[in-house]
């Protein structure tokens, strides 16, 4: 089956959806969501059939591409949106409250319908390889960010974060924009491929291209929260809700990694470029490092602690970006760039997951975020006690959790470019921030097991569907069983 068939049935799935949201009842929107996941769940089964009978990347009209890094990058896209329908089926109650005139359910269908059309979106950007393509399905998935950020139209907390994430968002898409313009008037190309044949040629300046490069970095740098880009995150990740600011933190991020990747690689392999590029890219590893670990340290909210984090883990994530030149990448020993960024992507998405899952959980019952919500969370339900705990373990690189092994690839890489290179310091700053990372996760785990509760146990026991906790229990084993076992993963990537 085409790969492009899978993005056709992701819109089809939305439009029906759609269709059932305008013509059911007024009572219970939950089966518009049910309908979601099992769509969402046999396209991830076509996925499978998808897979290229030969490793030779192919082209559909030049701007379409399909490899297995596509292929992976779709299949996480289509997992994130299936977990952000069942953390918005657990939300119900809380969007009921800020969206619906009455006690119906009324007002939320539309809220399980727009992450399937941001889900179409950010599978094309899985697949494109010219910037013509990379912004029209940005743009895709940007847009649909505005209305979901922003959907709890009754809370002042969310239309706050919906202005600001247009504002913002309107900003960067107008370097990206910029960028790409400069990019075609220095190369005359928008195909990635032709832009690294034309830098290979020694028939551009170098400065100009630079200057491109810089442009295009802020528009995707706002993609993956790379600071200085990221003002947005902390808030927009307080004031939306739940099941969105998971969908920010694994879909969006995984997705403009991808579009970082194919974009940074013609300049990192061109001897006109690679010098300043690599500087560029290790100035903002540091500062992303530095302050999303440090500033995460003092949050009492845990929505924004998470956001802080999110940061965080885009400095790790990048810290294999200056690593992708082609005369290093042939030394290496271990997975490579692109398999160590995307090996933790995939750990990403399981670990948290399964935190804003919990999480969900636990703000639907109690109508709060800060993390003091989750005291006594071990009495209440030690299910999701043990669950939140495995996934902030993870998050902070424990042994025996997938997140361990993202964090090890990528530290191999670090210091292995570090003895190439002499950039020893990009090492330091990931320690630095790894050290701060253990202490702000462990407060969370503290206050679940060590805490206490001001309020009767039998009143804040905590009741989890049984969708939910199945998930509960898949995303827990896969944690699990991907940190002893991390070839689950990287099988899929060789």
């Amino acid at each position: 089956m085409p790969a492009y068939y899978l993005e056709i049935l992701i819109l089809l799935l939305g439009f029906t959806m759609l269709g059932v949201e305008a013509f059911s009842s007024n009572r219970s929107r939950s089966r518009i969501a049910v309908l979601g996941v099992s769509g969402l769940f046999v396209v991830l089964i076509f996925l499978i059939f998808t897979v290229p009978s030969s490793e030779v990347p192919y082209d559909h009209w030049g701007i379409y591409h399909v490899d297995k890094w596509a292929l992976f990058y779709k299949a996480i896209a289509i997992l994130t949106t299936l977990l952000v329908l069942v953390l918005a089926k657990d939300f119900s109650p809380v969007l009921k409250k800020y969206t619906s005139q009455s006690n119906e359910f009324s007002g939320i269908g539309e809220y399980y319908c727009l992450p399937i059309f941001v889900c179409a979106g950010l599978m094309w950007m899985a697949s494109a390889k010219d910037l013509i393509t990379i912004f029209v399905s940005l743009e895709l998935v940007t847009i649909g960010f505005y209305v979901l950020v922003s959907f709890m139209r009754r809370n002042v907390g969310s239309l706050e974060a919906g202005v600001k994430y247009l504002v913002l968002g309107a900003l960067s898409t107008g370097f990206l924009v910029y960028g790409i313009a400069w990019i075609f008037g220095v190369t005359g190309q928008f195909e990635l491929n032709e832009i690294a044949n034309v830098l290979n040629s020694g028939k551009v300046e170098r400065k100009p291209i630079i200057f491109a490069f810089a442009l295009l970095l802020v528009g995707l740098g706002f993609k993956v929260a790379a600071v200085p880009f990221h003002i947005w995150v902390p808030d927009v990740y307080q004031g939306t809700s739940m099941p969105i600011t998971a969908f920010l933190s694994v879909g969006s991020k995984a997705a403009g990694f991808i579009v970082l990747l194919r974009v940074i690689e013609p300049f990192l392999n061109s001897s006109l470029t690679a010098s300043s590029v690599i500087l560029i890219l290790s100035f903002l590893v540091c500062v992303t490092l530095l302050f999303g670990n440090f500033v995460a340290i003092k949050q009492t909210n845990v929505k924004r602690l998470l956001a802080y984090s999110s940061i965080a883990h885009a400095g790790f994530l990048m810290m294999a970006l200056p690593a992708m030149e082609s005369d290093f990448q042939s030394k290496l020993i271990g997975p490579s760039s692109m398999e160590s960024i995307s090996f933790y992507l995939a750990g990403y998405l399981l670990m948290t997951m399964l935190c804003f899952l919990v999480l969900t959980i636990v703000s639907a019952a109690t109508n709060g975020e800060s993390i003091d919500d989750l005291k006594g969370l071990g009495a209440r339900s030690p299910l999701l006690a043990f669950a939140m705990l495995v996934g902030i373990a993870s998050l902070a690189g424990i042994p025996l959790t997938v997140g361990f092994f993202g964090k090890f690839f990528l530290f191999n890489i670090a210091i292995q470019y570090a003895v190439f290179s002499g950039s020893w310091y990009v090492v330091s700053f990931a320690v630095l921030g790894a050290a701060a990372g253990f202490y702000y996760y462990f407060k969370i785990i503290r206050v679940m097991y060590w805490g206490g509760s001001d309020q009767d146990s039998d009143e804040l026991t905590l009741e989890v569907n049984p969708l939910s906790k199945a998930v509960i229990i898949v995303l827990l084993t896969g944690v699990i069983l991907c940190g002893v076992f991390p070839s689950l993963i990287l099988g899929l990537l060789q």
